[in-house]
């Protein structure tokens, strides 16, 4: 099935994060009286969502119920500032990722980014580390979210990519598929004309309930065994190896 569009995921696959959000992670975990996590550890608590991260990093000793969920709001609610101070503090593309974005251009194949990030910083941060700063990346994670004019949350384009979406209220996140779907639509391809690529199962299982090529990058936070078991159809040792499946 020629490839047509391709979606990508942020941390893990664009991003290099990992050190930023377990800084921020263990300063909301100390500051609620809880340990703090070696950043490795942070490989297997990312992925779903910021209010997944903390249950996972929480004591296994909690009980389940209402001592949780309040401890978990609490973390949610502080990450947003520590993460806010530091999110660029070690974060960077991994190499070769601005060579790929660079060597898609001239095939003109329309180009998104859709993360379970929180959708303001999901912005900020392609708008900054993709020259997309000041093209229409609305407000830092400080202040409101990006909203197009009729108050939707805007997922419009920034630096090389048509179509940038983080988690938002109401909108399902990986690995249901809706929202692939929807960024796939919006790039103007089917679904099965597009690829999705990213760094852990979340992504392979959104890339195969979505009908599109699942794509897994071996130099992200997870590895090659959880991205086979949950059917990735290409492994890429490098960026630049995704030419080679287009």
């Amino acid at each position: 099935m020629p490839i047509h569009a391709i979606i990508f995921d942020l941390d893990g696959t664009l991003l290099d994060t990992l050190e930023d959000l377990a800084d921020a992670a263990n300063a909301c975990l100390l500051a609620q009286g809880f340990s703090a996590h070696p950043v490795d550890a942070y490989r297997q608590f990312v992925g779903d969502g910021v209010e997944t991260l903390f249950r996972r990093a929480l004591p296994p000793d909690i009980p389940p119920g209402v001592a949780t969920e309040t401890a978990v709001a609490a973390l949610v609610a502080r990450m947003r500032d520590e993460y806010g101070a530091r999110w660029s503090a070690k974060s960077a593309p991994y190499p070769g990722i601005r060579e790929l974005l660079a060597a898609l251009a001239p095939a003109g194949l329309p180009l998104g980014v859709l993360s379970n990030k929180p959708h303001a910083f999901t912005r900020l941060m392609v708008g900054s580390f993709f020259d997309g700063a000041g093209s229409g990346g609305g407000d830092a994670p400080g202040g409101a979210p990006d909203c197009a004019p009729d108050g939707a949350p805007d997922d419009g384009p920034l630096g090389p990519f048509a179509v940038v979406a983080g988690a938002r209220p109401g909108v399902p996140r990986k690995p249901d598929p809706a929202a692939a779907i929807a960024t796939a639509r919006a790039l103007g391809v089917d679904p099965a004309h597009a690829a999705f690529v990213g760094d852990s199962n979340v992504d392979m299982r959104t890339a195969r309930g979505a009908g599109m090529l699942a794509v897994g990058c071996l130099w992200g936070f997870r590895g090659e065994a959880e991205l086979r078991e949950s059917g990735a159809s290409v492994l890429l040792a490098h960026p630049l190896d995704l030419l080679d499946h287009l």
